[in-house]
């Protein structure tokens, strides 16, 4: 099940994505358009703007805004950055591999097999669009 954390960062990435004017935005303004609690926002875009995502601009007239174009920021990044890894075992997954302490023939367990296909799927969709294609 995808968090809230990463669920709000795509909403708010969207939200940035979607404005005619590349100007920052207060924290407050996206936070109610989304519908999001200020403070648990304030922690997901720093760590957007930790990321290089985002750029964030101090005082009157600041707030975060995109420093990539959207068609350029995949969603496979921004899923890692926020989810961690895609591959809901650590013994199916490219980037965070851990074999399983359960497990005494990885190559024949079926629980492995079908994880690793939904990763694949999962991978494929999150690489085939950027922010661009979900800001529509």
């Amino acid at each position: 099940m995808l968090s809230k954390k990463t669920k709000y960062g795509i909403k708010a990435l969207t939200f940035l994505a979607r404005r005619e004017n590349k100007e920052p935005v207060a924290i407050a303004e996206i936070a109610q358009s989304e519908h999001i609690s200020i403070k648990f926002l304030e922690s997901i875009l720093l760590l957007l703007r930790n990321s290089g995502f985002l750029g964030a601009k101090k005082g009157k007239g600041g707030g975060y805004y995109l420093i990539k174009d959207p068609k350029d920021i995949s969603m496979a990044k921004v899923y890692r950055i926020l989810e961690g890894p895609i591959a809901l075992l650590p013994c199916a997954s490219h980037n965070f591999y851990e074999r399983c302490d359960d497990c005494d023939d990885e190559t024949n367990c079926g629980a492995r097999r079908l994880m690793t296909q939904v990763r694949d799927n999962t991978l494929k969709v999150l690489e085939n669009n950027t922010l661009a294609d979900i800001a529509l």
